[in-house]
């Protein structure tokens, strides 16, 4: 690679629905972006050759010379293996035992770094957004399911050679109400957006949620973070009441994580918290201060995210670029 010219640096998220990436400069300046569908549980051979394909319509689209891509960073949803670059389980794809990190390296030949997408959301916005500057910041993001990352000092924490921070299969409740996991009265199953729906969609059949019966009705596909927020607004008491059960579900959540990593920061996000900020963070603040220990009350604040959707892809991105340097 010509030493005079910059490197240029990729980013990778791959959601539940939608998978995007972006091309930054070395002042992290965005040259250019392709988003598409996941396409659910399609298979993780075809889910990985639409992650290809896409990647290579970025290059091609915005003309980027291949002898100038330093790295890309691949978020990915479920615990990662770190040392070889695999999806070890994504319950929401349907994907076991992935190796994403090989075969891109291959495909491409330059060096993909795989780690999990809240991690990388978290990484974001500890570098760019909502919890620039912190000792010690915690993220977690209510979609499909509850995903967990944390950064501390300035490095995602991380297990020995596997992702960590599942926040979302921690237990809080007594309820047997369960997720994709086994174990019952998990964040997860007590506030994910799917646990919400599923909730919600009872309420609208027993004519509880008249508003949201009458948009979308009664099918989980169709209750998304925005027909919630529209219910809620439209005077659906009973979704409103969901959504902040949920959220209290969440503060008891980092009540458990102040206690043993007294961390700065909490950052919520993901399009559930995007659609419905003032009552979810107001709701996981209040449950949180209320409940910890007197001695943390004061030291740590829950904001919401800043970064959106960019959060995860910039925070890949910028984690590859700290990684692969750092080999140097």
């Amino acid at each position: 690679m010509d030493a005079k010219q910059e490197n240029i640096w990729l980013g990778f998220d791959l959601g539940g629905t939608k998978m995007l990436t972006i091309a930054y400069d070395e002042k992290w300046k965005v040259i250019g972006r392709r988003r598409r569908k996941t396409r659910g549980r399609d298979g993780s051979d075809n889910g990985l050759e639409r992650i290809a394909s896409t990647i290579t319509r970025l290059i091609d689209e915005n003309e980027i010379p291949k002898d100038r891509i330093a790295g890309i960073g691949i978020g990915c949803p479920g615990p990662i293996d770190l040392d070889r670059g695999r999806i070890l389980r994504t319950p929401n794809l349907g994907w076991d035992d992935v190796d994403v990190q090989h075969k891109l390296q291959k495909r491409f030949g330059f060096p993909v770094v795989v780690l999990n997408d809240v991690d990388a959301g978290i990484f974001g916005e500890y570098k760019f957004g909502a919890a620039k500057g912190s000792r010690c910041a915690i993220g977690i993001f209510p979609g499909t399911g509850v995903g967990g990352g944390c950064v501390y000092q300035g490095r995602i924490l991380q297990g020995a050679g596997v992702s960590c921070m599942e926040i979302g299969h921690t237990r809080i409740s007594s309820s047997s109400r369960a997720s994709g996991y086994k174990l019952p009265g998990t964040v997860e199953a007590e506030a994910s957006r799917l646990s919400i729906a599923a909730e919600a969609a009872k309420a609208a059949h027993r004519g509880d949620a008249p508003h949201l019966l009458k948009k979308v009705g009664t099918d989980l596909a169709e209750i998304r973070s925005g027909a919630l927020a529209d219910a809620i607004e439209n005077g659906d008491e009973a979704i409103k009441n969901l959504v902040q059960e949920a959220a209290e579900s969440i503060g008891l959540a980092v009540v458990n994580i102040v206690h043993i990593l007294a961390p700065d920061k909490i950052v919520l996000g993901g399009g559930l918290v995007e659609a419905m900020e003032e009552l979810i963070v107001g709701t996981v603040r209040k449950t949180a201060r209320h409940n910890v220990m007197s001695v943390y009350k004061d030291r740590f604040d829950v904001v919401a995210a800043k970064l959106g959707d960019d959060a995860g892809v910039l925070g890949a991105a910028a984690w590859a670029r700290q990684e692969i340097e750092s080999r140097d």
